[in-house]
């Protein structure tokens, strides 16, 4: 390794009997009779000892995060909705999970959709949860089932560790080919515990320790699907629990997408005994998510201006005012939602929001004339904006 490496123990590979429990494939497929499997090493008591340049990105990239935190706090809960969504967005195209934001913002209301647009909203419910709370089994467990539990080929499965064999690339009938094959399925509970007690750990760089998490999350492999947004879900949640982030998402994925080669790479030398391609690649992403939401702060708190201007500045506790005011929090709503959080009679609530769409503050995302799904057009275009921007650096900068 070289004097830039941050050294974690190495897997080490186990050749086991392999069998079909579903004929299909090709003859090779039929016939494959043993597979090697990857096996992480334990984590729970791993010391993080990190060269001196590489501390000095990760502590720049929690400067970066906390100046958002810090310069931001009165946006931060319309803040808050752009990052979750950003981040959750981000993460499933990692996966190859892409549809247009009216689609994903429709799946997120709880209107129907496209698959991917509502695995995109599955994703922002399992951040959001590994994102408030206690890391621990049950959160994972409950993020995973919030992310599959709508999927009819893996509901069944939707929260529960994987009872079979799995394996990435290849054939789709047995692991022959594969690119990895993660640990066998009886080792996972102990594997998944050594894991959780290395997350809840508070004694080790921050940064590191969520690049670190997410890629021994990834070399377990521990759930049959969604294993990529539930991993980067949990270094999110990390970064909550020990305070580097305080209610907000940085959509660390929106860089990660741009880079995928990299950072499957920065995976691979992870599994291989060296966390620093990782670590950096996590710190400098960071950065870049930080300081591009930093714009998109500034550009959110001058939006209510902007608004009310348009709308010729409507009288204070209007139904219009009273509805630009939540706006930029809750971008996306039906006249039943105005009237349960807002307190406002039906009628007023529909009388406003004609108001708002003629000013072109606020748009229709559906066909339908009953039941209609209204979104800010400027926080929705922000939304995609910020994606844009972190992916355009990332390409440029990793």
């Amino acid at each position: 390794m070289s004097n830039s490496s941050v050294p974690v123990p190495a897997a080490h590979s186990e050749t086991r009997p392999w069998r079909q429990e579903f004929r299909g494939g090709t003859i090779d497929d039929r016939k494959f009779a043993e597979v090697t499997v990857s096996v992480p090493a334990r984590i729970r008591v791993v010391d993080l000892h990190l060269p001196s340049e590489i501390a000095a990105l990760s502590e720049a990239a929690i400067r970066a995060i906390s100046r958002l935190d810090a310069d931001h706090s009165r946006t931060l809960i319309p803040l808050s909705y752009l990052l979750l969504r950003s981040e959750s967005i981000a993460s499933s195209k990692i996966e190859s999970e892409e549809a247009p934001i009216d689609d994903f913002v429709r799946a997120l209301h709880g209107s129907k959709s496209n698959s991917s647009a509502t695995a995109m909203a599955a994703a922002t419910g399992a951040l959001d949860l590994l994102t408030s709370g206690t890391i621990s089994a049950d959160s994972v467990s409950r993020a995973h089932r919030l992310l599959l539990e709508d999927d009819i080929s893996e509901a069944h499965l939707a929260g529960r560790h994987r009872p079979m064999q799995n394996w990435i690339g290849g054939s789709d009938h047995s692991p022959r080919g594969a690119l990895y094959v993660p640990p066998p399925p009886e080792s996972v509970p102990e594997l998944m515990d050594d894991l959780l007690a290395f997350a809840q750990r508070d004694d080790l760089p921050v940064i590191a320790q969520a690049a670190v998490a997410h890629s021994q999350f990834e070399a377990i492999h521990p759930f049959t699907d969604g294993n990529g947004r539930i991993g980067r879900a949990l270094a999110a949640g990390i970064l909550q629990s020990r305070g580097v982030t305080s209610g907000i998402t940085i959509p660390i994925a929106a860089a990660l997408v741009e880079v995928r080669g990299r950072y499957f790479a920065a995976l691979n030398s992870y599994h291989a005994g060296d966390a620093e391609p990782v670590i950096s690649l996590w710190s400098k992403s960071s950065m870049i998510a930080a300081e591009e939401s930093q714009l998109t702060a500034h550009r959110l708190a001058f939006l209510p201006a902007e608004w009310a201007e348009s709308l010729g500045h409507p009288r204070n506790n209007s139904a219009a005012a009273r509805i630009l005011s939540s706006l930029a929090a809750d971008p996306v709503f039906t006249i039943e939602d105005l009237e349960d959080s807002l307190g406002l009679p039906s009628t007023s609530a529909s009388r406003a929001v004609s108001a708002l769409t003629e000013a072109g503050i606020l748009r229709g995302l559906t066909s339908r004339k009953r039941n209609q799904i209204w979104g800010a057009g400027d926080v929705l275009a922000e939304l995609e904006d910020l994606n844009l921007r972190i992916g355009a650096r990332a390409r440029s900068e990793l």
